[in-house]
């Protein structure tokens, strides 16, 4: 198992090293920071001397170098628009965009998982064919098309939940956190539907669709052959070997939640990272673009290797094996 962690560790620097590349090739093509810094009534020998302060007159590789070093360092320079370090700027945003997608996440494993595993067992039951088409609903409707009608619903109709912002938040050292007041769960119960609605069907349909597989093993047959209890079977062997492929699919869209959470906040104008990116895009805040971008990349380089680890936990078989 430690082979198998250094060669997923070894795979991650790869992954980073090569989406930093790329974050960096968005200084040298996306507009000239020297041009946005000083505007464009600056003369060349200002243009010349910012330059120089900045390092973009040194060759490609040392530029890239520096920009490398500093990134691991979680520096990535002043935001073109606003002014300030752009450490700070995401830092300020990264509690709100976690919550939302950590709040969606338990929606969609919490609903989803037992709505496929139902869907599966009772597949011709009513309320499974209510699930079905649901899910349909869940999968074809885009997101911000889902946010705009519940918007329209709770919060214009009915006047339940407020159409934006994040409400009353507490302050824990750098974390600000919505989830220890009324009115912090009461903004974001909207938007964390919106963005748990296109995940929970999906898991449910991948849930479904997996359970029906084992079902038609034929270790599953030889255990009703043992007399064992429907309970044991559906649950003690067929949803535990379900969960291994359901995994990997999930761990990536848990961290597409993050990744994605650009419409859903938009919609919502919730104070996040993706309504940062959306603002960095529209000025064309390079730093900002980059920063969001490397930070996406660890996310998802994170959670790939917290689901392979989780293999060994579920599947046993990668135990013997030692994970090859």
């Amino acid at each position: 198992m430690f082979a198998f962690i250094l060669r997923r560790l070894f795979q991650a620097m790869i992954v980073m090293t090569t989406v930093a590349f790329i974050a960096f090739l968005l200084f040298q093509y996306v507009g000239d920071p020297v041009v946005f810094l000083l505007g464009q009534d600056a003369t060349p020998e200002q243009i010349r001397a910012l330059r120089a302060d900045l390092g973009l007159d040194q060759p490609f590789f040392v530029q890239f170098w520096h920009f490398l070093s500093n990134a691991v360092q979680g520096e990535f320079g002043l935001s073109l628009r606003q002014g300030a370090k752009v450490s700070r700027l995401i830092a300020e945003r990264f509690p709100a965009t976690m919550e939302l997608a950590t709040i969606a996440a338990v929606l969609a494993l919490a609903l989803g998982i037992p709505m496929g595993v139902y869907s599966a067992l009772r597949r011709g039951s009513f309320l499974s064919q209510v699930f079905m088409t649901l899910s349909l609903l869940g999968v074809s409707l885009p997101t911000f098309l889902i946010g705009i009608l519940l918007i329209l619903l709770f919060s214009v109709g009915l006047g339940w939940f407020p159409s934006f912002g994040r409400g009353e938040t507490v302050q824990l050292g750098w974390w600000s956190s919505g989830l220890l007041t009324l009115d912090g769960w009461h903004h974001v119960i909207l938007p964390a539907v919106t963005l748990a609605i296109f995940q929970l069907t999906l898991i449910m349909r991948l849930v479904r669709a997996e359970m029906l597989e084992v079902l038609r093993t034929d270790y599953i047959k030889f255990a009703r052959a043992r007399g064992l209890s429907d309970r044991a079977i559906h649950f003690g062997h067929a949803l535990k070997n379900t969960l291994v492929p359901v995994m990997t699919i999930t761990g990536l869209q848990l961290g597409g939640l993050i990744a994605f959470a650009i419409i859903t906040e938009t919609v919502f104008q919730w104070p996040g990272m993706g309504l940062l990116f959306i603002q960095a895009v529209t000025f064309a805040d390079v730093p900002v673009m980059a920063a969001y971008l490397c930070l996406i990349a660890l996310i998802f380089v994170v959670i790939n290797l917290v689901v392979d680890l989780l293999y060994f936990v579920v599947d046993p078989r990668l135990r013997v094996s030692g994970g090859h």
